[in-house]
């Protein structure tokens, strides 16, 4: 039997679109045809349990993350797929036992000996990708382990992504913006079009608000295929409330309740940051009503308690007050805004030195006019990643926009820049990409004596 990190170095074999994106985004490359063939070879574990199927741009995670809390404090086993990982692999696959939060890793001994029951099967299908080698091992996973729902984050686009196997309870599709433009398209129709590929006929599906480009295409697919679509913005609103330190309050209200017999406002606490989370949530308490309505029992007090115990690692993430060093995984222009905006609501007067290093294949051009501005110090580093764009190629387009550029070797190393000069009034993001994010976590937890974080290498 194999050891886990021998599992993982026979996974890291196979084509792997996380880490090289050279590939055309084709059905020739893309299909479902050899995960529609494993996942015949090992009895379709993929139909034993429900699902709750979650693409999108922006957001996809911290959906994914809500529903499947409030699902498992409802009192379901669930099951939490996604992807990437920050530290290790074990994060991708994850099972709630009911009623308890967070949901607990896939065990690495599990990872092994799963990788080894495979095998076989995968030498029969060939031309199989990382990706959906590891998406049947968590829909198998998921199988034994008894999950009665799980919640699944597409890996990339939706219409051919190996989870649009899966035929969902409902599709959820979140804010769409630019990404993966070289792949799915330069614009948001396109976008939408790949994205709205996981609607599936007469199934309801779930929207966050979106450009009219995009909603188009979302409406149009919905109608196509006689999907009852709840829109978010339209169906159900939301409205932000107090911030607190440590989270946010909001209210979601049916339109027109105060003339009419629909419920009252109901109202939220959210340990999450920044206001595009509320949309989020507005989303996944959507998706949740759907649940609801095919006969799952989910509730007020679940929902309350599932969104109060949500927690998503790298997206906005405090690691410290004092000196206050926040990390974030925005890795496009518009997330890069969104981040801009909650910092200047949560800590607002502060003076930011920034931490940035992003993939070469992101819109560093985006990111770094929503980020450059609001800070007078910019460290530019780069994490161990072979999608790690080229720090002076980050230090030219900084410059271009007036910023002090300092370079570091490491994120250990820009962290120890960045903190040099920290004061009570000063602050340090990291950001620019879920690589930097992760490594300055680990730097953190090393800098201050902190357990170490569970890593695969």
């Amino acid at each position: 039997m194999r050891t886990f990190r021998e599992a993982l170095t026979y996974l890291d074999q196979y084509a792997n679109y996380e880490l090289n994106r050279s590939v055309q985004y084709a059905p020739e490359t893309f299909n479902l045809l050899r995960i529609e063939q494993l996942l015949d070879r090992l009895g379709n574990p993929h139909r034993a349990f429900k699902v709750v199927h979650v693409a999108g741009t922006k957001g996809k995670g911290s959906t994914c993350r809500m529903i499947e809390s409030v699902l498992s404090a409802a009192g379901y086993r669930t099951g939490l797929y996604t992807s990437p990982h920050l530290h290790t692999f074990r994060e991708r696959i994850q099972v709630g036992r009911g009623g308890v939060t967070p949901p607990h890793l896939i065990e690495r001994d599990e990872v092994a000996a799963l990788v080894d029951e495979l095998e076989p099967h995968v030498v029969a299908v060939p031309g199989l990708t990382y990706f959906e080698i590891v998406t049947a091992m968590g829909f198998l996973y998921f199988a034994r382990q008894q999950v009665e729902i799980a919640v699944v984050e597409v890996g990339l686009g939706g219409r051919l992504d190996a989870t649009n196997i899966v035929t969902p309870k409902v599709s959820v599709i979140t804010s769409l913006s630019y990404d993966h433009t070289a792949w799915l398209g330069d614009t948001l129709s396109q976008i939408a079009f790949e994205k709205a590929g996981i609607i599936k006929p007469g199934l309801p599906a779930v929207s966050a608000p979106q450009q009219p480009e995009a909603l188009d295409v979302i409406e149009h697919t919905c109608a196509e295929k006689k999907s009852p679509l709840v829109l978010v913005g339209r169906d159900w609103l939301y409205a932000p409330g107090r911030i607190e330190q440590d989270g946010q309050w909001f209210a979601r209200v049916r339109p027109d309740w105060y003339s009419s017999f629909l419920p009252l406002p109901e109202f939220y606490w959210l340990p999450l940051l920044g206001r595009h989370q509320i949309v989020n949530a507005t989303v996944a308490l959507a998706a949740l009503d759907v649940l609801g309505s095919q006969r799952l029992t989910i509730s007020p007090a679940a929902r309350e308690r599932g969104l109060r115990e949500a927690r998503w690692p790298a997206r906005i993430q405090v690691l410290s007050r004092e000196p206050l060093v926040v990390i974030d995984g925005a890795h496009n222009g518009e997330s890069a805004q969104r981040l801009q905006a909650a910092l200047q609501e949560w800590f607002p007067d502060r003076k930011w030195t920034l931490v940035f290093g992003a993939s070469s294949d992101k819109d560093l051009v985006g990111m770094l006019d929503a980020l450059v501005p609001m800070s007078y110090r910019v460290v530019l580093t780069r994490a161990h990643s072979r999608r790690a764009a080229d720090v002076e190629r980050l230090s030219e387009l900084a410059t271009e926009r007036g910023a002090q550029v300092e370079v570091a070797d490491s994120v250990t190393q820009s962290l120890d820049l960045a903190l040099r000069d920290a004061h009570e009034q000063s602050g340090v993001i990291v950001a620019g990409s879920l690589f930097v994010a992760a490594e300055a976590e680990e730097a953190w937890a090393e800098r201050v004596g902190a357990p170490p974080f569970e890593t695969d290498s």
